[in-house]
């Protein structure tokens, strides 16, 4: 047979070779104020940062009562606690505002906290769950929000805070030793008025 003679065979349709992985599903998640229910959720969350990080510079884990005790407290005292919850029900993570110092005149200045379960980071909950947290902070009458950031390998919560308006506004050197070494913070914060 010639090649001009010769007639290749057509498919039907085209044929591709693809690999059909499954959608990756949506990152979902609710944003509300923190529940009693929510606090074995917000306790393992925190222990995890507690045991193998330094971006808490706790360094003895939270009993469940103990953190009743400070849900009961910062309840009474009308300070925002917050969840972030998959569809599911899991807490992914969880901000708070609790006061600076335990003198009336700091009454309208809070420090916050926000931390969120490793799987749920890169994802913009982080930007959300502190956006809330500020929206929450200025309905509560707060007026400064402070956040103390251990330098250590902290420029991911430093970016986030400066993204959300925080100015730097100090850093202490060599102030906790956390882990066989010591570590600063710097100091942030974020006008409410």
């Amino acid at each position: 047979m010639l090649e001009e003679e010769y007639e290749p065979r057509r498919l039907s349709k085209p044929f591709h070779l693809r690999r059909l992985d499954p959608p990756e599903p949506a990152f979902a998640y609710e944003i509300r104020p923190a529940r009693p229910e929510d606090l074995p959720d917000v306790r393992q969350i925190y222990d995890h940062y507690v045991t193998n990080t330094m971006v808490t510079l706790d360094t003895e884990r939270r009993t469940l009562r103990a953190w009743r005790s400070k849900y009961a407290y910062l309840t009474r005292l009308k300070l925002p606690f917050l969840v972030a919850v998959s569809p599911s029900g899991q807490v992914l993570g969880y901000a708070l505002c609790e006061p600076w110092i335990q003198k009336r005149a700091y009454r309208f200045t809070a420090e916050e906290s926000i931390y969120l379960r490793p799987a749920s980071t890169g994802k913009g909950l982080g930007k959300a769950l502190l956006s809330a947290l500020l929206t929450a902070s200025k309905q509560a009458g707060l007026k400064q929000v402070l956040a103390v950031i251990a330098d250590g390998g902290a420029e991911s919560s430093i970016g986030l805070h400066r993204s959300l308006g925080f100015k730097e506004t100090g850093r202490m050197g060599r102030v906790a030793f956390k882990f066989e070494r010591w570590i600063g913070t710097v100091m942030m914060q974020k006008d409410l008025k």
